[in-house]
Order: C-alpha cells, then sequence, then structure tokens
C-alpha cells in the first residue's frame, strides 16, 4: 500500500466489465448499509482515510485508488491517500476544480465513468498502465469535500451498477470525513488549550525578561509553525515599539524601532485589535522590513486596557494565518502580557534591592565609622573591650567612650527600639547626643552628673515626638583619680559588676529615655578597686533564644564572666559572645547584640 494520488477519469462506458457487486438489490442495500455503519464509526481522520480502499473493495474491484480532498485555501485538490501511486506524486500533485476528470467531477457535482482512457481527452495521465477509470465526488449539505478516484488496468472495468454504488457509498464517506474533521478538531483544539496552559504555567515561572521573550518565540512555535516572529514591546517615553525578540527562519534578527501608529504593528498596538492580513501586498500599512513575507498576523499584547507590546507573525506563503491562530495567540497574548509585567516589575524590584544594598553596606560602613574605634587618649589604669553584631547590616545600638575631663572616662551603652535603617538613624542621633552633654561640663560652671545626662537625654528625644522609638541606655563614669564609678540606667539590662571572686548585678532601675517629658534618674556610685570588671550588654545577648525556644538569660551571662573574670577584657567579651552562639545554634538571631567590658587594671 502506498500513499500516493491521482485524478480522475470520465467516460461514456460502452463495454461494461462485469462488477463484483451483490447479486441482487436486497444484498447490495445490505453491503452498503453495513459499510456505512463502518466508515461513519471511524473518527480519526487518518484511520478513515486508510479503511475506504478496503471497504471499496468489497463493492467493485480496482486496480489503483486515491481519495482527493479540496483545499479551501487555496481552492484545489490534493492527494489525502492513495493505493498505487508514486510517493511523488501524491506529495505533490494537485489538481484545479475544473481540470482533469477528478477535476471535472468535483466542478459539476456528478460522477463520471471513463471506460477508455486513450478516448478521454481530459485524462491526464498521472499513474501508469491503467485504461479505465471512475471518479465520484464527495458532497455534504450542497458542499463538495473532494473525490473518490478508482483506476483499473482493464477497459471498460467499472459499470453503471458500480457508479451506482458508489455515488451511494461516497454519501457515507463524505457524513464520516465531515464528522471525523469535526472530531478532530475538537481534539486539536483542547490540546490546543492545554498546551495553551502549560505554556502559562511555564511563562509564569520565568522572571527574566530577557529569557521569557526568547522562551515565549519557542513556545508560541508549538501552536503556529511560523516563519518570522517578534515581540515588540511599547515605550512609552519615545512612543516607539522596540523589537526585543525577532526570530526569522530560526535566527535571531535586528528589526528597528517602530513608530506606534505606523505599519501593521504600530496599527496594532495603536488599537488594541488584532491584524490578519493574508496577502501583505495589498495592504497599505504593510511595511517591507523583512524580505519574503506575503501574509502578517499581529496581536496586540493587553493588560487590561493598556497595550505593552505586540506579537508579530510572517510568513512567505500568502493566507498562512486563519481566525483559530488568532483566537489562540489571543488567548496566549494575554497571559504573556501578565508574564511580561511581572518579569519587568521583577527587575525593577531586583534593581532597587541592587541599589539599597549598596546604599546599606556604605550605611553599614558609616555606622561602624561613627561608633567609636579605640579609647580616648591619656585614658590609663583600664582595659576596655568590645564587640557590637547587628541583626540586620544595620542596628539600633550604641556605645561611646569619652573623656570630657583628664582621668574620667565616660562609658555610655544603649538599645534603640527596633532594627535596621531606622533604629540606625535614632542611634546615631542619640550618640550625638550623649556626646553633646557628656562634654558640656568643658563650658559650663556645673559638672553634669550621670542622672542629669540622661534627664537632658530624655527631654531632648521627647521633644522630637518619634512616640514609637525609645533608648534604653546606661550612662557611666569612670572617676580613675577618685577611684569611683557612678552609673546612671534608663532599662539597659543591669551592668554586672565583678569584685574579686564575686559578680553581682548593678540594680538601678530607669525609665526608657524618650518616653516620658519628666522622667528623672537615679545615681549609684561604687569604688573602683583594681581587676574590678564591669560588664555591659544589650538585651540581644540575654534574650538570645535556641531552637527550643530556651533563654540564654541574664543567668547565663552572669555564668560566663564569673567563669572567666580573670581574663583581660578583650577574652571576656570574645567568652560572652562564643557561650551565647554556642547555646543559640542554628537559630535566627533576631536582635542587636553588645558587648562592652571594663576592666581596672591599675
Amino acid at each position: 500500500m502506498t500513499s500516493s494520488s491521482e485524478e480522475g477519469f470520465i467516460g461514456q462506458d460502452t463495454s461494461p466489465a462485469p462488477s463484483p457487486a451483490a447479486s441482487s438489490d436486497t444484498e447490495l442495500l445490505a453491503t452498503l448499509f453495513e459499510l456505512g455503519r463502518e466508515v461513519t464509526s471511524v473518527l480519526d481522520f487518518d484511520e478513515l482515510l486508510q479503511k475506504l480502499p478496503h471497504l471499496i473493495a468489497r463493492l467493485t474491484t480496482y486496480t489503483v485508488f486515491s481519495v482527493y480532498l479540496l483545499d479551501e485555501r487555496r481552492g484545489d485538490l490534493h492527494i489525502a491517500y492513495a493505493v498505487g501511486y508514486p510517493d511523488d506524486v501524491v506529495k505533490n500533485f494537485r489538481l484545479q476544480v475544473g481540470q482533469g476528470v477528478v477535476g471535472t467531477a468535483v466542478a459539476e457535482q456528478r460522477p463520471i465513468r471513463v471506460g477508455d482512457v486513450s478516448a478521454e481527452p481530459r485524462w491526464m495521465g498521472v499513474v501508469e498502465n491503467v485504461n479505465s477509470g471512475l471518479a465520484v465526488p464527495l458532497r455534504h449539505q450542497g458542499k463538495v469535500l473532494g473525490a473518490l478516484n478508482l483506476l483499473s488496468d482493464k477497459k471498460h472495468a467499472f459499470t453503471e451498477r458500480d457508479e451506482d454504488m458508489l455515488r451511494q457509498f461516497a454519501a457515507h464517506v463524505a457524513q464520516a470525513l465531515v464528522n471525523a474533521r469535526l472530531f478532530e478538531s475538537e481534539r486539536a483544539y483542547a490540546d490546543m488549550l492545554e498546551t495553551l496552559a502549560e505554556i502559562g504555567r511555564e511563562m509564569s515561572a520565568i522572571l527574566d525578561l530577557e529569557e521569557l521573550l526568547t522562551r515565549v518565540a519557542h513556545l508560541v512555535k508549538r501552536l503556529i509553525d511560523y516563519r518570522t516572529f517578534g515581540i515588540a514591546l511599547v515605550d512609552d517615553t519615545l512612543g516607539m515599539l522596540e523589537m526585543k525578540t525577532a526570530i526569522s527562519y530560526g535566527d535571531a534578527k535586528a528589526v528597528p524601532p517602530i513608530k506606534i501608529g505606523v505599519g501593521l504593528v504600530g496599527y496594532a498596538a495603536l488599537h488594541k485589535e488584532a491584524v490578519l492580513v493574508p496577502d501583505v501586498s495589498k495592504d497599505s500599512r504593510y511595511i517591507n522590513a523583512v524580505t519574503d513575507v506575503r501574509s502578517e498576523l499581529v496581536i496586540p499584547l493587553l493588560l487590561k486596557d493598556r497595550c505593552i507590546g505586540v506579537f508579530d507573525l510572517e510568513s512567505p506563503d500568502l493566507d498562512a494565518f486563519s481566525k483559530k491562530h488568532v483566537e489562540l495567540l489571543t488567548l496566549l497574548s494575554s497571559q504573556a502580557a501578565v508574564a511580561i509585567e511581572n518579569a519587568r516589575l521583577y527587575a525593577s524590584i531586583r534593581d532597587n534591592e541592587i541599589r539599597l544594598e549598596k546604599e546599606l553596606r556604605f550605611a553599614q560602613r558609616v555606622q561602624m565609622a561613627l561608633l567609636p574605634q579605640q579609647l580616648p587618649k591619656k585614658i590609663k589604669g583600664v582595659d576596655v573591650a568590645w564587640r557590637f553584631e547587628p541583626a540586620r547590616e544595620l542596628g539600633g545600638d550604641i556605645y561611646e567612650f569619652l573623656s570630657p575631663e583628664p582621668n574620667v572616662l565616660v562609658v555610655a551603652v544603649g538599645d534603640v527600639s527596633g532594627k535596621g535603617v531606622p533604629a540606625a538613624l535614632y542611634s546615631s542621633f542619640v550618640g550625638e547626643v550623649v556626646r553633646g552633654r557628656a562634654y558640656r561640663g568643658r563650658f559650663m560652671p556645673e559638672r553634669g552628673s550621670a542622672g542629669t545626662v540622661l534627664t537632658s537625654l530624655n527631654r531632648i528625644l521627647n521633644e522630637r515626638g518619634l512616640e514609637e522609638y525609645y533608648c534604653t541606655l546606661c550612662y557611666s563614669v569612670f572617676d580613675l583619680k577618685r577611684r569611683t564609678a557612678t552609673f546612671a540606667n534608663s532599662g539597659l539590662p543591669y551592668p554586672l559588676h565583678v569584685c574579686g571572686e564575686k559578680v553581682e548585678q548593678i540594680d538601678l532601675p530607669g525609665v526608657p529615655l524618650g518616653s516620658f517629658p519628666t522622667s528623672t534618674y537615679d545615681e549609684l556610685t561604687v569604688e573602683l578597686k583594681t581587676n574590678d570588671v564591669f560588664v555591659f550588654c544589650s538585651d540581644g545577648m540575654s534574650e538570645t533564644f535556641n531552637a527550643a525556644g530556651e533563654e540564654f538569660g541574664s543567668l547565663g551571662v552572669m555564668e560566663v564572666v564569673q567563669a572567666n573574670r580573670e581574663l583581660a577584657a578583650k577574652e571576656i567579651v570574645a567568652a560572652i559572645f562564643g557561650a551565647m552562639q554556642a547555646f543559640r545554634g542554628e537559630a535566627e538571631q533576631t536582635d542587636d547584640q553588645t558587648v562592652v567590658v571594663v576592666k581596672i587594671t591599675a
């Protein structure tokens, strides 16, 4: 069996040959009924075509067989299936309606029987060693679909009875072809919708714009076998369509920008409607930007009522695109428009994130530069170490080491509410006010004490009206000449005092700075002894939690200090952080963490 075809034949059958048809009309009708039932039960189009020669063989004898179908777009006939035809004929042969025997049978919508092809002027001789033939049109509801074409190597092989049987059977075949085409169309449409859903899911997962556009070009190929395809996006600033992706015969191609409203592409973008042009040579809007284009389809990419770009498909064939293509690409374009907009938003967010990351890194450098890097010069008899670990790039903890007078060291450790950029800005302001209050005694007749400094800080912060922010701060004055240390606290975790083997909290409560305008702060003074150790921690240390939800706590800090009290200040700081991090394990750091250790060495 060969997939080939041939043309039709006609003629008066003057010497009819005997037919293998049924011996009686009753048997004939029964056979036709059975064949009709069999042929109309087949819904697969290719299977139906392959079954026809076997069914027809039960009605009559033939040597060569073919089915011609009408190509409605081109208006000609092509061989859909054949037995006994050369392969190249099946593939390439086309017949005009009214041409040859088959073309005439289709044009006149009647069977044509040829008893001797040598005497038939319309005979085209597509197949060799043929002497007679019978062409029967396939008609459905007054519309011709094609023709059945039977050929024989014998002259006068087909009788009037054969012609009548084939004519009746052809009606069943025509109905079966319509059913199969409808079934195939519905199945293809369902497959296409599933393909659209798959494409939509794939597009929505791509957030890189360039990758998305390239992928869309390949995905559209699954729906339409285009030759040239482009995606142009609207540049609202310039009023232009910029071709972001252009593929011609599988290769990328550079296409200049197109003004909105100009050409088929610009028209579709301006009017927000699809443009289907079967023959571009007959459309004055067409601009010849790519060679070898005869038909074009442009689909706008609409996002709500806004056009963000277009799909542009071109073909070297006339009438290459159909209304079905318009429908499918319109569905796809709505998905693509959302995906493109998402990719653009993602790119914008990503750019902003990169910019913010750079700014945060710079702000982090600025914040660390504003915090003290070393002790004031000429401070002797004291060993001080510190460490600051923000929970984010920027933190709200502060610490200051100041020397407003000779042999006096001011240590201020604070914690601003919140984290990140707002807390960092607020803490910078607090640090500046602390420095200003600490050095005020240089220019004022009365020396400011720890308590009065906090009272002044509280008033200044409260006047700023930032009710959602407050600051806990411990202000300590180490008078190394008088051998005293004076403390005032506004809510920071109680400092630890190590004297000999004893570790105690400096129990000094206080209201956070900025909370109430009239708050005042008590002071506590202790005598300084050699090897005394003072430890200041923000609450991020004691309020560290592990994966089990357990808190490190102030007792945890005290135990570490107790065990490492004889070490240098730097080693005590390292021991506290090491114990805290070991306790926390893989749990996330949720708050800024600061430790300052002051050890009296003389």
